[in-house]
This record gives C-alpha cells, structure tokens and sequence, in this order.
C-alpha cells in the first residue's frame, strides 16, 4: 500500500479518508471569519485547514492589458491583480491562525505560491505543503517546496499526464520522501461529468503515489463515490455562508455539508472493506428466516414422498432446498406431520 504522513495522521487507501476544509478566499478580508472556519472545520470533522499564501504582487502584475483581464466565469471582468488583491490573506495572520488552529487541535497548512511564501510558512512550522493546480507546472517552485523535507500535496488540474510525471519528478528531485497527488478539474464550480472519477486508479498505478481529489463540484456525491476509486485524500472549498459574496463563496460547504462529506466518506470507506464472502454478524440472527424444505402434508411412516408433500418455504430449520430432489421419491422411516422441517433422519 502506498502511504504518506502529516502531523502523524496515516494517509492512504487503506487509511479512512483525510478531509481537507480549504479556506481559500473565505475569509472575505475578516480574520475573524478565518478563525470561525476554522472552528466549523474542527466541529465537522475535518482532518485538516488549509490556507493559501500569496500577496498580488507574488501571483501576478498589476496591469490592465488583455491577457491580465479575466473574461467570462466568476471572475469575469476583474484584473487577476485586483481578484487577487481581494482574496489574499495578509500575511500577519498566517501565525495567529496557526496558533489558533493548535489550539483546537486541527492541523493546518497552506498552499504557498512563491519562494518568500514558503520561508514564512517555514517559520511557522507547516506540517505540509500543497501545490495548486496552477501552479503544477511551477517545477522550481515544486522543488523548493521539496527541500523543506515536508509532505507534499500536488494538485493536477489542467495538467496532462506528462505535466503529472515532471512535477513528481521535481518533488523527488527537490528530495520530497512523501507526496502526494489530487485528481482535479480546474473549473468553479466543475460538472461532476467532467471529473471523470476512473482516471483515479489509473493515476495511482501509472505514478506510483497516493492519489486524491479535490473536489469543486457543487455537492458531495462525487466527492464520496472518489473514496470507492480510492482517493484517500479529499479537498473541498469550505465557506461560513455560500451567499457571503467572496470570491469562493458560491462553490464552498458550508458546516452541515462539510460534516456530511466527513461522515459520509469515512462510511464509503468503511462500506468498501475487503473481499470476504463469509456471512456476517448482522446477518446471523436472520439465517433462520432463508428458506428450507418443510413438510406441508402428514405422511405415515413407509410412505413414499411426493413433490406435493414437500414445499420450499420460510424459516429456515429443515434441509436446504438443493436437497428437494433427494427428498422426492424417498421414504420416511416415522409419521411425520405437516409443519415440521425436513430431516435426513426421517428419511430411508
């Protein structure tokens, strides 16, 4: 089985899923949101917070030309400067929500998104880093990510298999011992038929590596039916209130939705078990309930038995129906009455 850590939590397929609540955009320019998400995060169930570490001027320019402009979408209008200039967390937050988060005993880590991002959450103790999908094909960021010797989680939306292989190759490289990668789609929110969801256990046996989803569909189902695939890892935007107006906000969970992807994932989890054909606890008390073969007429003791004196019914005390055919055309060695189960010892 392929494994990884973070603060100690087992991660893979054989591992109930990990649950990662991103906080994103969220917080909406309120730390005080932050520290409520992360709060929702830890009451749902969620394994672990994530934040990202950016400022504009590290993700972008601020220009106007046409390839700066957003057009169409959720963002459609806006300047990638001014969308990030909007969504970012300062950076003198990232410490009292690491803080707050220890508190309530909930890991956390961000998604950095240059150089400079990384040293902070390096002083800040990250249990692990997670690479965005845009950000995929940022091998040297991948690598110097690497060096840090932390887990690693990288995000594979809108990257080809090729693109998958250098950026794995980059973290390993870079001297990454524990990595991981997510199934994404790029698109906010993603129609659940573009995940295709098969592409999962490919990925795990094409690259080797503990294999994930991160998940921008509007519900859960695809989200839950991923863990049967065998992604041990799930991602979901999280949100104090979909209708908060923040740049996320619209594709998030709010806490009754996060809860039931937690419960309800760990119960897919638990449904998919092992190969076991044996008959188990629960069904033992309703063996006697599955059909036998009962006599149905009174038979004196020499008779030969005929189909309309046996009859496959409910409980199941007597012989087995396969036996019907033994039964027939026998003979019973005692009277036996209507109502009582077939016996081998009743019969010749």
């Amino acid at each position: 089985m392929l494994h990884f850590k973070i603060n100690n939590r087992l991660i893979g397929s054989d591992c109930l899923p990990y649950v990662i609540a991103e906080m994103s955009a969220n917080h909406n320019g309120k730390i005080e949101n932050a520290y409520k998400i992360i709060e929702m995060a830890k009451r749902a169930g969620a394994d672990a917070v994530k934040l990202q570490t950016y400022r504009p001027d590290t993700i972008t320019m601020d220009m106007r030309t046409p390839e700066f402009m957003i057009e169409g979408g959720l963002w459609g209008g806006q300047s990638l400067y001014d969308l990030y200039d909007s969504a970012y967390m300062p950076w003198d937050w990232h410490k009292p929500l690491f803080d707050y988060a220890g508190k309530l005993g909930i890991t956390i880590f961000s998604s950095p998104f240059d150089n400079t991002a990384v040293d902070l959450l390096e002083d800040l103790n990250a249990p692990a880093y997670k690479i965005a999908s845009f950000e995929a094909v940022d091998l040297p960021l991948i690598k110097y990510v690497a060096q840090t010797g932390k887990p690693m989680i990288i995000s594979t939306g809108m990257a080809d298999a090729e693109e998958i292989q250098e950026a794995i190759d980059a973290a390993k490289e870079g001297g990454c011992k524990e990595l991981a990668i997510l199934h994404c789609v790029s698109g906010y929110p993603t129609p659940a038929e573009d995940y295709n969801l098969l592409t999962i256990p490919d990925m795990q046996q094409r690259f080797g590596v503990p294999v994930g989803l991160s998940d921008h569909t509007l519900d859960n189902t695809t989200a839950i039916t991923s863990v049967a695939l065998g992604a041990c890892i799930i991602e979901k935007h999280v949100t104090l209130d979909r209708n908060g107006g923040g740049p996320d906000d619209s594709f998030s969970l709010e806490e009754p939705e996060l809860k039931a992807l937690c419960d309800n994932a760990k119960t897919a989890w638990q449904a998919l078990g092992k190969v076991d054909y044996g008959r188990k606890s629960s069904e033992q008390g309703n063996v006697k309930f599955r059909r036998s073969l009962y006599f149905v007429k009174d038979i004196k003791a020499g008779e030969t038995i005929t189909a309309d004196h046996v009859k496959s019914i409910r409980p199941g005390y007597g012989l087995a129906p396969k036996y019907l055919e033994r039964v027939v055309g026998n003979v019973v060695k005692e009277d036996v009455s209507k109502g009582e189960p077939v016996a081998f010892e009743v019969l010749s």
